[in-house]
């Protein structure tokens, strides 16, 4: 009998984290995919993501509405309340035989304590990082509510083993999303317009020339900052005077600084060489980044899949802190000249050497087979 794997979808990023997996899971004749999608990849607001998962052939088990409106603390401890609750629905509908839940979001932590109360054996990918904000505890805990482990580094997979995991039960496999950041070095051409194939707002600007992207995501720690945080930012990239693919925050507490921040840099007619998007496809969006002269922010995709694309990355502030990275990335405070200066070093230097240190591009592979030989126990013995 295949087993039945049950794994969330929640937010846009998510989706390219496991994306190969999904896929590996799909086509392994042991496995039977039910695909979850939750929270904030349901809603129009943070670009829908449903539209693309669908596009690529998978088919939706459940969508499960958990987000409450605010972007505030409140809202977010209230969204992973309601998403145990939920999601512990779907699972008794389902029946699944392991839950996959990606990452270190609330909605990941509500997943695996649903699953975990349920007995329900659950597989966390990328777990064993450190990171700032309320994140690295959200990863952490789900690691201790995990059964399965599928780190991204020998290092985040010896971090699992020192929290009293048993080895048997950890797997360094990679990042999923280096397997689609491989496809990207291979095939790296901009073939499409972005403005044309995903709207948005904004100038269409020629990007011959060169151009940044921009992802910056609250620090949920410091919540009440993000405004500052990105009126910073918003003074660099528009100092640099390149185009700017510009990619609207996440669901976290502090989204609404972040955004107010932006409308009025806008309403004073600054900014007038930025396009902003919601959403892309995973492949396009990495062949966006690759082509870029850099990936400004706070986002892991800087830190993650640009060490192995080689795309130059300007890491502001400590949301990423304590991630192992490569030597693509400049890490700088909430200051527009010391962005400027990053930018400027990294112009002159221009594309750095692949690195391997998130996966060789065959971790989807490599989970699916776990979830089908591996031996699934909830009542598991830990040494501390």
């Amino acid at each position: 009998m295949r087993r039945k794997v049950a794994t969330i979808v929640t937010a846009r990023p998510s989706y390219a984290r496991i994306k190969t997996a999904l896929q590996a899971i799909q086509q392994h004749p042991d496995l039977e995919l039910q695909l979850i999608v939750a929270a904030s990849a349901l809603l129009d607001r943070y670009g829908n993501i449903v539209q693309y998962i669908e596009k690529d052939g998978f088919e939706v088990a459940a969508r499960v509405y958990i987000v409450l409106e605010g972007e505030n603390l409140v809202t977010s401890a209230k969204s992973t309340g309601l998403g145990i609750m939920e999601l512990a629905t779907i699972f008794d509908n389902l029946q699944p035989d392991v839950v996959v839940t990606v990452a270190d979001r609330y909605e990941t932590l509500a997943s695996a304590v649903a699953a975990a109360y349920m007995n329900i054996p659950v597989a966390h990918v990328q777990g064993g990082e450190k990171t700032g904000s309320i994140d690295e505890r959200v990863r952490h805990a789900v690691t201790k509510l995990a059964d399965l482990h599928f780190p991204a580094t020998k290092n985040a997979g010896e971090r699992i083993l020192r929290m009293g995991e048993d080895p048997k039960t950890v797997f360094v496999t990679g990042c999923p999303s280096i397997d689609l950041a491989k496809m990207v070095a291979k095939d790296p051409d901009l073939t499409f317009s972005p403005f044309e194939k995903y709207g948005g707002v904004g100038t269409s600007s020629d990007l011959s020339n060169g151009y940044v992207v921009v992802m910056q995501h609250p620090v949920t720690t410091q919540y009440e900052e993000s405004r500052s945080q990105i009126e910073a930012t918003l003074e660099a990239v528009e100092a640099s005077d390149l185009p700017a693919m510009w990619f609207w925050p996440n669901v976290d507490a502090g989204s609404d600084g972040i955004s107010r921040g932006i409308r009025i840099f806008r309403e004073k007619g600054r900014g007038k060489k930025f396009h902003f998007f919601k959403n892309m496809e995973p492949i396009d969006f990495l062949r966006l980044v690759y082509n870029s002269k850099a990936i400004i922010g706070n986002s892991s995709v800087g830190i993650r899949e640009c060490s192995f694309l080689g795309t130059p990355a300007v890491n502001i502030g400590d949301r990423q802190a304590g991630r192992e990275r490569g030597k693509n990335v400049i890490d700088v405070p909430y200051s527009s000249k010391e962005i400027m200066m990053a930018l400027t070093s990294h112009f002159a230097n221009g594309r750095y050497a692949q690195d391997h240190l998130y996966g060789d591009g065959m971790a989807g592979p490599r989970i699916a087979e776990h979830l089908a030989s591996a031996s699934l126990r909830v009542a598991k013995q830990v040494t501390y």
